[in-house]
């Protein structure tokens, strides 16, 4: 989820950030015979844009925040542990490089234009959010298993449902879970301290019936 909405956001800076350089060094737009600062409806293009970039962002961080809470209700998960130390360094770094690439992206869009102040609030917030975010939560990062689901929520959220499964597999560090509809689920093994996997996988067994499901290379 995080990853395609990282990547979403890249796709959308890029023509915004083309936008900005046309109207900053007042390029000329020849099929529309005017240049960048005189283009119509400039000020309505970056608000339109500053709210589409906004939109995505206050998705993904609703979707963050929530996972969060969910998760650090301990009492509501037959278990619960927080995410592996490896897995939280990598969090944070993350989360930093994310933010400094949107602080990088508010200077660079104030540079050029001063009609662009839609779009420096949106990655204005999506820079102060994902700081905020990782500071307030860094000891709430947690893997949560119910009767129901499995909930992984750090810097994304991953919510894997145990109705309509047929197999629990280990391959290169990652947790496939495989359903009757040919669907398949997985989250990363490091976000489990390498201490609790066993414990983790006793749980899970638990939580199934175990004469429908596979269990492979979980040991």
């Amino acid at each position: 989820m995080n990853s395609f909405i990282n990547l979403l956001l890249l796709v959308l800076s890029l023509p915004t950030m083309l936008f900005s350089v046309f109207v900053g060094f007042d390029l000329p737009v020849d099929f529309l015979h005017t240049t960048g600062n005189r283009l119509p409806y400039g000020k309505e293009i970056y608000l339109g844009l500053g709210l589409i970039i906004l939109i995505i962002g206050l998705r993904r961080s609703i979707r963050r925040w929530m996972g969060v809470s969910m998760v650090k209700q301990q009492g509501k998960f037959a278990w619960n542990q927080a995410i592996s130390t490896e897995r939280k360094k990598r969090v944070f770094v993350y989360n930093g490089l994310e933010a400094l690439v949107f602080v990088s992206l508010v200077f660079a869009h104030l540079f050029l234009s001063s009609k662009a102040i839609f779009v420096v609030i949106a990655y204005g917030f999506l820079a102060i959010d994902a700081i905020i975010f990782v500071l307030m939560n860094q000891n709430s990062f947690r893997v949560g298993l119910s009767s129901k689901a499995i909930l992984v929520a750090d810097r994304e959220v991953i919510l894997i449902y145990l109705n309509g499964l047929r197999k629990v597999s280990v391959s290169q560090q990652t947790i496939y879970f495989d359903y009757t509809n040919d669907l398949q689920l997985y989250f990363p093994l490091d976000c489990l301290e390498e201490s609790q996997r066993s414990s983790f996988f006793n749980c899970l067994e638990a939580q199934i019936d175990r004469n429908k499901v596979l269990f492979q290379h979980t040991k």
